[in-house]
């Protein structure tokens, strides 16, 4: 019982990452603190002025040349610029099992861009592919998804359930994971925003086991700020929480999966309760998965461990639903894992 209670309170909701903060967690992210530029100029100066050097001659520090987006803008209806210059991918089964008809949805929300892309230079353009010069975004549908989640950690199977509730209105969406067990209780991830030209914004996103830590978007300023009150990071191009990030995929994904080639990746800021990270998927193949919720074919992605103690993370997206995960899966390095599966589709 014990071991189950330890491992509701690590169930990787929305790829949860592994915070410093998050005591008690088998799966919990070892954060990085990098010293600011600025905090060498201190030594820098020291040293020329101990060395008696010139002033035209003395070192300095600068500060690190801002990184440009992966993802800028982009001209005509329903589309954003992507960066991308692989070949279009190659769908195939890696196992023969004949597909049974998938859950009827409702169609996807289509949104256009509204911001015009940059003009590029006459070289520029003479090499640039006309099929990447857009990215459109289609939105999954409504949708309540139910799971049947199971794992091991140090040798003790567990099994709880799990919920992804899924609304969006064309303008702005609402997202809710929970895992949760009658007797242990429940863990809730949120995530809040609006729908726009570059897909989902986050405006908030919760995390709570017994009290709920946020994260705060805050677009004006481009920052975000932690409920936590750990130190506000930069707020980038693109950015999603680490909850919305599956709905951001199958948007992506639903909008034109040729624009996203097999082995290509694709990159977010990740923002979790109390701390950003980068997050890289690798697109590979269209799966036939067998389910509780039945046979399924669902497109694989996966992110590898970063660090000693991150796990790899597998997830699948279902076309048939939108490209909304039909399963998660999260290995660590001493075997310990979680693997979430759908088992049926209802109505939000």
């Amino acid at each position: 019982m014990l071991a189950h209670w330890a491992v509701l309170r690590a169930a990787p909701l929305a790829l949860a990452a592994h915070e410093s903060h998050d005591t008690g967690s088998s799966w919990t992210f070892a954060t990085r603190t990098i010293a600011p530029p600025h905090a060498t100029e201190p030594a820098v100066r020291a040293v020329n002025e101990r060395l008696a050097v010139p002033e035209h001659k003395r070192a300095t520090v600068r500060p690190p040349t801002a990184r440009t987006p992966d993802i800028a803008a982009g001209t005509g209806t329903n589309t954003v610029t992507a960066s991308d210059s692989h070949e279009s991918p190659t769908m195939e089964s890696v196992a023969p099992v004949a597909p049974i008809e998938a859950p009827a949805v409702e169609a996807p929300t289509l949104l256009a861009a509204a911001t015009p892309a940059p003009t590029p230079s006459a070289s520029a353009a003479a090499t640039l592919p006309a099929a990447k010069a857009a990215r459109s975004f289609a939105f999954p549908p409504s949708a309540r998804l139910k799971y049947e989640v199971k794992g091991e950690v140090k040798g003790f199977p567990y099994y709880v359930n799990g919920e992804l509730l899924w609304v969006q209105d064309g303008k702005t969406y609402d997202a809710r994971m929970e895992i949760s067990h009658f007797l242990l209780g429940s863990r809730v991830q949120t995530s809040t925003g609006q729908l726009g030209a570059h897909g989902l914004e986050p405006t908030r996103f919760g995390d709570k086991v017994r009290s709920e830590v946020a994260a705060h978007f805050d677009h004006d300023n481009n920052r975000v700020t932690f409920s936590a009150n750990t130190p506000d990071v930069p707020l980038l191009p693109g950015a999603q929480d680490q909850l919305s990030v599956f709905m951001q995929m199958a948007a992506m994904l639903g909008g034109d999966a040729t624009a996203i080639p097999r082995a290509g990746t694709l990159s977010f800021q990740a923002v979790g309760p109390r701390s950003s990270e980068s997050w890289v998927f690798t697109v590979g193949d269209l799966e036939k998965l067998v389910l509780p919720g039945g046979e399924i074919s669902a497109l694989r992605l996966w992110r590898d461990a970063t660090g000693e103690f991150d796990p790899k993370t597998e997830i699948w997206l279902a076309p048939s639903l939108g490209y909304l995960p039909v399963r998660i899966r999260l290995t660590q390095p001493n075997g310990d894992f979680v693997d979430q599966q759908w088992r049926s589709t209802q109505k939000p």
